[in-house]
């Protein structure tokens, strides 16, 4: 029987032939197998956090949170094991027991490990790169049922291009992540006008570990938060303080203000000056708790990664651009950086990049803004979070990532028949 499925913005919806939950990697390759034979398609959701159709089908759906938890740990290279259905929040638990932490993470962890390596999510810091460099080595169920193992030394040319592919090369059952030992960060937030901002955001952002800005459209305020690595002992934020600050003001308030916006948009612009513009805070907590917040009202977001160097006039376009256009945003502006990496589509690949995200409060009207946002970005080479929404094709992606070519001839040699296509690989890869 079919079951509707959506994701967990609600603006992708699949109508499946079948959703699985299998228990084992070879339950996993005996159902691709099969599909394969029938001539049915295969995709895989991990926990619906994009907001393209990465993980829509009409042919069979397979949930893989069975595959969870650490299978191994090298403690001399200190490279951890772990099922690939496992969420960051979960895993980043485990870690944390373990002595151990992620280098880097993004600032919510519903994801899948699999789900978020694959889209090419990231965090921020200069000197860091996003989740898929961090993978030494994976496990692979390919169109055919094989299962291989992939790593630097074992079919290296698919483990380069598998660590990033958008679910478009098979179904990844395990990764060996790149783990650090378990830090702690020194959290500072403090607001600050736009203006006196961008002057000094390059020098901010190289100054922290890990920096990044919210700028609060319709107000000259961003809020900063600059997180640094310390060895001194744990600080965090009073228990009600915390939820006030953490989880009351920054979804259950914010949601409210959200919502009358949505019934009278034009009371948006003074709604946004009951966002935080003063005041500061600073606390010491583990690595993974400041990384990640909780993230409680829903939203549909764009986001772009332009090199690093044309952050700010791409900004001040932007910002010139809902003035001009007279956009009214219920959603700030979130703006973060990352050090170039080697994978292939990665949105980082070859260059130190920043990225600019923007968002729409769920249920108001996205499309007329979100093409703007893109024109704009377009202008910078920019590159599309490959689970964010953006309306970049094929032969457009083609020129922003020097070795699509080279991914495309690894798709075809591993998927030819394209057991693992869908109508948003058919958009970003062609048939």
């Amino acid at each position: 029987m079919a079951t509707t499925w959506k994701n967990w913005a609600g603006n992708q919806t699949a109508r499946p032939l079948s959703i699985s939950r299998p228990r084992s990697v070879g339950e996993v390759a005996s159902i691709v197998s099969q599909a394969a034979l029938l001539g049915e398609t295969v995709k895989v959701v991990g926990s619906g956090h994009s907001f393209t159709g990465a993980a829509a089908t009409n042919g069979r759906l397979l949930r893989i949170d069975a595959l969870s938890g650490i299978r191994s740990i090298d403690r001399e290279k200190l490279q951890v094991t772990v099922g690939a259905g496992t969420t960051l929040n979960t895993l980043n638990r485990l870690l944390a027991a373990e002595g151990l932490a992620m280098a880097n993470l993004g600032d919510i962890a519903y994801q899948t490990v699999a789900g978020a390596i694959s889209t090419s999510t990231h965090g921020t810091g200069t000197e860091l790169t996003g989740l898929a460099a961090q993978v030494v080595a994976l496990t692979l169920v390919t169109a055919s049922g094989e299962i291989i193992s992939c790593s630097l030394t074992e079919h290296p040319h698919i483990f380069e291009m598998a660590r990033v592919s958008v679910g478009a090369l098979g179904v990844v059952v395990e990764c060996t992540i790149q783990a650090v030992p378990a830090f702690r960060l020194r959290a500072s937030e403090a607001p600050f006008t736009l203006d006196s901002l961008l002057p000094q955001i390059h020098e901010l952002a190289h100054e922290h570990d890990h920096f990044e800005f919210f700028w609060i459209p319709h107000t000259r305020w961003a809020l900063t938060k600059r997180n640094n690595r310390t060895d001194d002992p744990l600080d965090p934020l009073p228990p009600i303080r915390g939820w006030i600050g953490k989880t009351f003001m920054e979804n259950y308030a914010f949601g409210a203000l959200c919502k009358v916006g949505k019934l009278r948009p034009s009371l948006i612009p003074r709604l946004a000056t009951a966002l935080p513009s003063s005041g500061s805070r600073e606390y010491v907590n583990d690595s993974y708790k400041i990384f990640a917040s909780p993230r409680l009202v829903k939203f549909y977001e764009m986001e772009y990664a332009i090199p690093a160097a044309s952050v700010v006039p791409a900004l001040q376009e932007l910002r010139a651009m809902i003035e001009r256009k007279g956009y009214l945003l219920n959603f700030p502006v979130e703006v973060r950086f990352t050090k170039q990496d080697d994978v292939p589509l990665s949105t980082s690949y070859g260059r130190d990049s920043a990225y600019i995200a923007v968002h729409v409060y769920k249920g108001m009207e996205k499309e007329p803004f979100f093409h703007d946002v893109e024109s704009i970005m377009k202008t910078y080479e920019g590159r599309p979070h490959w689970g964010k929404m953006h309306y970049q094709t094929a032969q457009e992606l083609r020129v922003l990532y020097p070795r699509f070519d080279d991914f495309i001839d690894v798709r075809n040699q591993i998927d030819p028949h394209r057991v693992f296509a869908n109508d948003y690989t058919r958009q970003v890869f062609g048939e």
